[in-house]
């Protein structure tokens, strides 16, 4: 009996040139199939594909027209042809082969007909690999896994893969590390160059170039980090994050870099990123690149930039493609956040979940990748695989179809089509209240129906893991809105602490049971790493999310803590004084904030409003509208809006500044012309402030706010964030006003 490999390989022929592509196929077939059923696949390069067809079969074969990355699929007689210029073109045709191929009863069949020509719409389709402890999976990778992963990315059509160089701002070496970076990396690129694919080296830069003798060291670390790499067919050097050379020392050092890199490869292209700058080091980067150097190729554009891509295609040089550097990996702190993400998500889930966003990333690639020559997907492991693997498919067609992409996505990892519907309906989980959201427990009844097939990998696991865990948010908030309702609703204060202690139920009890059964499952897998404790992840805002599964959302110890001050508690949005009450940060709650453009019209929320969580919980005894928080980005205002006031009554604006931990100067202005606060700096986390407005600014019946931070900075962009505002009407009678304040 023929083992399952020996079948595969009665599967497929090859003829030289093919080799590669050829045995990758016979290894996926293997685990998929128990016998060919018909399906004969031959494995050429163009030039080759004539002889090794049968005599009978030669006179049907047109040889198509070819480009560097194209590749051809042909149904000739009873046999399929893969054919392309070289291997990497027959990776990608062995991949369109595996992506339509569906399995029945261990008998293939191709879902689609077997007569296409593809060439890639942008050239640069990269994902970064991050061989270091803050990965939320990679660190604790193999050299056999790192090959099944690339061969993944080859099979979706990646034009190769980007290393982050051994030093970076992470620790050199981690615990879970199975082998030393060098020759980790080293392997990565040998892997990827069989494979036909490119090996670009990001490389930042963390020294102080001011200092002498900086430079020089800096090229001879360069000059060994490259000596123990086999393979670099590109450099990427960010401008920040991490790093903070100015362009005025950073494009000396790295005309340097080039130089030692063009002596082993000459054809090297050399990128640097616009990451971090201020607006005076963003002029000064523009300046050096109105000097229109030779060795630089064009420049990257990733998270925390200052100017959208946009204005950077227009200021650049036409003569230096972009290449957009999108985050994939991440929901908040992020270049493309989840746009008004409920707080109960973002206190659990957090920033890096596993995290499937098809119609957000298709959107984002078809806005910004035709000003751009292509991406590089920045990632963290693999909490983003659907992301990243939409993203190359949108590399070779912005049609690409994210529906018919997750049908060939279930197709080859889990083998059962009713999956493709999952990355939707994971994505609209996280649309509006989870304890509204109904369609969470539909997700989860879709996710139990799911039969896989034996092929079927971790995958199929991860996305059990969201969808057990949206359901889970689901119901820990309708039980701690119980709660909080109970002790609201309680006569006594003991009342009230009963109320308080009431657990969550069997239903939340068996749904956590799930998820913690699947997050080993999971480590076993695949290594990620969904804890400190338990599987050593650096910390838990890198994936570690199970260890906020418990978390508060109650808010229990800042409600003991009134109750220890008094009964009955008093009404936070103080509506009996007349205020005007926003819970900034909490989608339904912040009826005066100004949300400006939105994330269709802008996913990078440059100009629009974004909903936040701290940096703390609620077990930090912070009450929870003290935890989520308004903010915008750069120099642009956190704007609110009030119509309707009174013009007879003075009023009075209360505000909890809370957030993040670090914190800029903020200033205050009503209706652009009356300063509130000046560069006030938050002294405490939360912080709460009154001030008096001024009788001149609602006059008109209409107050508008502004919180800004100081122009011009760079970084992040974040920094000026508010949780909470009360607009308390002066509590004298004053004359009627017609219609009621809003």
């Amino acid at each position: 009996m023929l083992t399952a490999l020996a079948l595969a390989t009665t599967c497929v022929s090859s003829t030289p040139g093919g080799e590669v592509a050829a045995a990758l196929l016979e290894r996926r077939l293997a685990e998929r199939i128990d016998r060919c059923g018909g399906l004969h696949v031959l494995v050429a390069p163009a030039p080759r594909v004539r002889a090794a067809l049968p005599v009978a079969r030669r006179r049907r074969w047109r040889v198509p027209a070819l480009g560097r990355e194209s590749y051809a699929v042909r149904t000739v007689g009873a046999s399929i042809v893969v054919t392309a210029r070289d291997t990497r073109g027959l990776v990608y045709g062995v991949g369109w082969l595996l992506r339509h191929l569906d399995v029945v009863n261990g008998t293939p069949r191709l879902a689609a007909a077997a007569n296409v020509t593809l060439s890639p719409r942008f050239d640069t389709r990269l994902t970064q690999i991050g061989y270091r402890p803050k990965n939320n999976s990679y660190d604790a990778w193999t050299l056999p896994m790192f090959e099944r992963r690339i061969e993944d990315f080859a099979l979706w059509g990646a034009s190769g893969v980007q290393i982050i160089a051994p030093v970076s701002d992470d620790d050199a070496t981690g615990p879970l590390f199975p082998a030393p970076p060098r020759e980790t990396l080293a392997g990565i690129a040998r892997i990827t160059h069989r494979l036909g694919l490119d090996v670009a080296l990001y490389y930042p830069e963390l020294g102080d170039y001011t200092k002498p003798g900086q430079v020089a060291a800096e090229v001879r670390a360069f000059a060994r980090v490259l000596a123990d790499l086999p393979h670099v067919d590109a450099l990427y050097v960010p401008g920040g994050d991490p790093g903070h050379t100015d362009p005025d020392h950073l494009f000396p050092l790295v005309a340097r870099q080039a130089a030692v890199l063009h002596q082993r490869n000459p054809g090297a292209p050399v990128y640097l990123s616009t990451q971090g700058f201020d607006a005076a080091g963003l002029a000064a980067f523009y300046r050096q690149l109105d000097r229109q150097p030779d060795w630089l190729a064009g420049v990257f554009v990733g998270p925390q930039t200052r100017d959208p891509l946009p204005v950077q295609r227009r200021r650049i040089p036409a003569r230096y493609p972009l290449i957009l550097y999108p985050d994939i990996a991440h929901t908040m702190h992020a270049q493309f956040p989840v746009p008004r993400w409920w707080p109960e998500f973002a206190l659990t889930e957090g920033r890096e979940p596993i995290n499937p966003r098809p119609a957000a990333y298709t959107l984002i690639a078809r806005r910004f990748l035709p000003l751009t020559q292509g991406f590089v997907t920045y990632s963290e492991g693999i909490n983003d695989d659907f992301n990243q693997l939409l993203w190359f498919q949108l590399g070779w067609s912005l049609a690409t179809d994210p529906q018919a992409m997750a049908r060939q996505y279930a197709r080859m990892f889990i083998g059962d089509p009713a999956a493709a519907a999952l990355p939707f309906a994971l994505e609209g989980n996280w649309v509006g209240d989870p304890a509204k959201n109904a369609g969470i427990d539909r997700t989860l009844a879709l996710t139990d129906r799911i039969r896989p097939a034996r092929f079927a990998d971790w995958r199929l696991d991860s996305l059990r893991y969201r969808s057990v865990y949206d359901a889970l948010v689901r119901h820990r908030s309708i039980a701690a809105r119980q709660r909080i309702a109970a002790v609201q609703a309680a006569p006594a204060a003991a009342t009230a602490r009963i109320a308080l202690d009431q657990p969550d139920g069997p239903a939340v009890a068996a749904l956590r049971a799930r998820l913690f059964a699947l997050a080993e499952r999971l480590w076993r897998q695949a290594r990620l790493q969904l804890s400190v404790q338990r599987y050593g992840a650096t910390t838990i805002e890198r994936g570690a999310n199970l260890d906020r599964a418990d978390i508060d959302l109650t808010g229990r110890r800042a409600i003991l803590a009134q109750l220890a001050k008094g009964f009955p508690l008093p009404d936070r949005s103080r509506r009996a004084e007349g205020a005007l009450y926003d819970d900034l940060g909490r989608p339904d709650a912040e009826p005066h904030l100004v949300r400006g453009a939105g994330f269709a019209a802008d996913p990078q929320m440059y100009e629009t409003a974004i909903d936040g969580i701290a940096d703390r919980t609620a077990e930090d005894g912070w009450p929870l509208p003290a935890l989520d928080y308004a903010e915008t980005l750069y120099d642009r205002p956190i704007r609110l809006r009030y119509t309707g006031l009174d013009p007879h009554r003075r009023y009075r604006l209360v505000a909890t500044y809370a957030g993040e931990d670090y914190t800029l100067p903020m200033t205050l202005t009503a209706n652009g012309r009356f300063t509130l606060q000046s560069a006030f700096n938050r002294t405490s986390n939360p912080m709460t402030v009154e001030v008096a407005i001024p009788p001149a600014a609602t006059a008109g019946g209409t107050l508008d706010l502004a919180w800004t931070r100081p122009p011009g900075l760079g970084g992040s962009g974040r920094g000026h964030q508010v949780a909470e505002t009360w607009l308390i009407p002066d509590p004298l009678p004053s004359p009627s006003h017609a219609g009621a304040p809003r």
